[in-house]
């Protein structure tokens, strides 16, 4: 009976885990992953509204660490396509482990701002990086790169003190000035690591969902076979 209960209640918790957005893809960067540039692709959607249509690119490439900071390339792709008729991605964001202490920027992205709030129902982020000087993650201006376009630069990170891997989590980035979706004219997107990008010699971080499946099996797993020598006792005593 216990055993029925405890798998009922895995099969509840699974279904939750299901019905609940996992956290964006993680990466470590170290010295070993210099130069090798990662791709994420992105959605998009508005509070629980998906875009069709609404997607999005970025590369990144450690390029070098220094002292207390680690510096990137960056490229950001606008890859919407039909039904959407126009977009520009305003920002890109992330979070860092550990937290950075300041951010710089050059290039299409050249404005930072540090533990901000992102829109669509993100909430804080650790650093975000704007096409236009304002003081909000949510964007505004006209910075950035339009549909079908791409754009470029540098960032760097830096940090209290030094340290030895950086992990980059939940990266998002910022549409606006959209077309072809109805009413909705700015969302938001949550990337994805590309299969070729966790090849690479860095290491890719397992969702807090996934992880919690994993051990709910194992529970479920050690119930079983505690329970089995028992029963076959039961049935050599029939016998």
């Amino acid at each position: 009976m216990k055993l029925s209960y405890a798998l009922t209640g895995l099969a509840a918790a699974a279904g939750l885990v299901a019905a609940t957005p996992a956290l964006a893809d993680a990466y470590v960067f170290d010295a070993s992953t210099l130069n090798q540039p990662i791709t994420l692709n992105y959605n998009g959607f508005s509070g629980s509204t998906t875009i069709n249509g609404l997607t999005g690119s970025t590369t990144f490439t450690l390029t070098g660490i220094s002292g207390n900071s680690y510096t990137f390339n960056y490229s950001v792709a606008d890859t919407s396509s039909a039904p959407i008729t126009g977009s520009r991605i305003s920002g890109f964001a992330f979070n860092t482990d550990p937290t950075i202490a300041s951010a710089t920027s050059s290039g299409t992205f050249s404005y930072t701002n540090t533990s901000a709030n992102y829109p669509n129902g993100i909430g804080t982020v650790d650093v975000c990086f704007l096409g236009s000087n304002t003081s909000s993650c949510a964007g505004g201006g006209s910075g950035g790169v339009t549909q079908g376009s791409t754009g470029a630069g540098s960032f760097t990170l830096t940090f209290s003190q030094p340290v030895s891997a950086l992990t980059l989590s939940d990266f998002y980035v910022r549409y606006q000035s959209i077309s072809g979706a109805g009413n909705i004219t700015s969302a938001s997107g949550a990337g994805t690591l590309t299969s070729t990008s966790t090849s690479s010699g860095g290491t890719p971080v397992p969702e807090p969902g996934m992880l919690g499946l994993m051990a709910g099996a194992l529970v479920a797993a050690g119930l079983i076979r505690r329970r089995r020598p028992a029963t076959a006792r039961f049935s050599a005593a029939a016998a």
